[in-house]
């Protein structure tokens, strides 16, 4: 029978094993989360120009190349909403379980793309795990760990994805002399660890009790008096906030390969600095992650998304706005990064907001609904490869970071509080 967080754990010796084996999964899940997610933004531009037999600067491969891109954002959102149901209605190490499998089966079979939209496809299903288990493995933790780690927590899970993201360039580095369908192969790993979860892993305490009580609420609940209020306030955020998030992270690979110094180096060494700006950008998101986690203790959630999401704001319109040095870039790349821990945030603060059978619904589909905004934006830009420099997308992507930071002010303080309920927030 597994045990529930006690108040009185102070330090990590004092954790039960159930409690080690929930972080641990949904470390792990994350972590190949990261993996997978980014092993198509390492070799998109070679890959897809070999499917359509085209060269790697054909408009038309920058074209196809974003729609890919654009599938899986909304598989990544389509998914946070449909696993998220699962989460609720099977439990949360079930779901976990499922989604890794997905992510990791997907991603694998992205090796036999023959054309771009097999490609594609596989992208778009893979996302569908990749963004469930961000939902299932946040409640899996706030329901499970003491509730005043939980902006560490957040943090330490965070990092998952970023060391994900390393693990994915490592991959690169070691395969670069095979073809890059061959990248894709590494993601099959995640499947492995299924195994484990479904013997190990038992169900939430606070998902049983919940279960036993009544049935799972219809989705359209989310949208129900109770919490409407915060449906819509943590959608509006996360939309906005992530739009431009993912507008940086997509097209940041571009703004360095435009750089004069860059321009003059070999396409072995371009490839090169690609996956060095973004090495730099996971060092400065680890470390951000816990800035973010250290602030939070000291001012709470909200006040935290707030100054965060304006310093990611100040600093991404500063890159973007002025034109820097080759090194002087990467510097800048890694305080974005350091920005980006306020998503880390989210893991531990959103899913208290909801009822505990809307939890991983709730958190999933709001969390993720601004991939669908994000796809649109990646697709657009594209489309629109006539625009001579994209620092002019990135200013204008930038901005989208104020509206987000003020409407934040309108979260709980304490979403801790109101844990297994949602919070009162009207």
């Amino acid at each position: 029978m597994s045990q529930p967080a006690s108040p009185e754990i102070k330090h990590l010796r004092d954790l039960s094993p159930h409690q080690w084996k929930s972080g641990i999964a949904a470390w792990l899940g994350w972590l190949f989360d990261g993996l997978d997610m980014h092993l198509y933004t390492l070799v998109w531009t070679v890959f897809v120009a070999q499917l359509m037999d085209l060269p790697q600067d054909a408009p038309d491969v920058g074209v196809k190349g974003s729609i890919i891109q654009a599938a899986f954002l909304v598989g990544w959102a389509v998914g946070g909403g449909f696993f998220g149901r699962i989460g609720d209605l099977l439990g949360r190490s079930k779901a976990l379980m499922l989604t890794i499998l997905t992510y990791a089966l997907f991603t694998g079979l992205s090796f036999f793309a023959t054309e771009w939209w097999h490609l594609m496809l596989c992208r778009f299903l893979s996302a569908l795990g990749i963004g469930g288990e961000w939902a299932v493995g946040a409640s899996l933790l706030s329901e499970t760990w003491p509730k005043k780690w939980r902006p560490w927590i957040a943090a330490v899970l965070q990092s998952a994805v970023n060391f994900g993201v390393l693990l994915a360039v490592l991959a690169h580095w070691i395969l670069s002399g095979q073809e890059p369908r061959y990248l894709f192969l590494v993601g099959i790993l995640p499947a492995l660890i299924t195994v484990w979860i479904r013997k190990a892993v038992p169900e939430t305490d606070t998902w049983e009790e919940a279960r036993g009580k009544q049935a799972a609420p219809r989705v359209s609940e989310l949208f129900g008096p109770a919490v409407r209020s915060t449906t819509w306030r943590v959608l509006i955020i996360c939309g906005v906030s992530l739009t431009a998030h993912w507008a940086f992270l997509f097209w940041q690979a571009k703004v360095v390969r435009q750089l004069p110094e860059v321009m003059a180096m070999t396409k072995q060494g371009q490839a090169e600095a690609s996956g060095a700006a973004l090495m730099w950008i996971m060092f400065g998101s680890i470390i951000g992650n816990f800035i973010a986690g250290g602030l939070a203790k000291l001012m709470g959630y909200r006040n935290t998304i707030f100054w965060m999401l304006l310093a990611y704001f100040a600093i991404m319109f500063a890159t973007f706005y002025w034109t820097w040095s080759w090194n002087a870039t990467l510097w800048l790349f890694a305080l974005i990064g350091a920005c980006q821990g306020v998503f880390g945030l989210f893991t531990m603060c959103l899913p208290p907001l909801f009822p505990t059978l809307l939890r991983t619904t709730g958190a999933g589909f709001c969390y993720n609904f601004g991939r669908i905004i994000a796809a649109a934006g990646t697709v657009f830009f594209g489309v629109y490869q006539t625009i001579p420099d994209v620092r002019e997308a990135m200013l204008a992507a930038s901005c989208l970071f104020v509206p987000a930071a003020f409407i934040s002010l309108m979260l709980p303080s304490e979403p801790e509080q109101a844990d297994g309920e949602a919070s009162p927030v009207d």
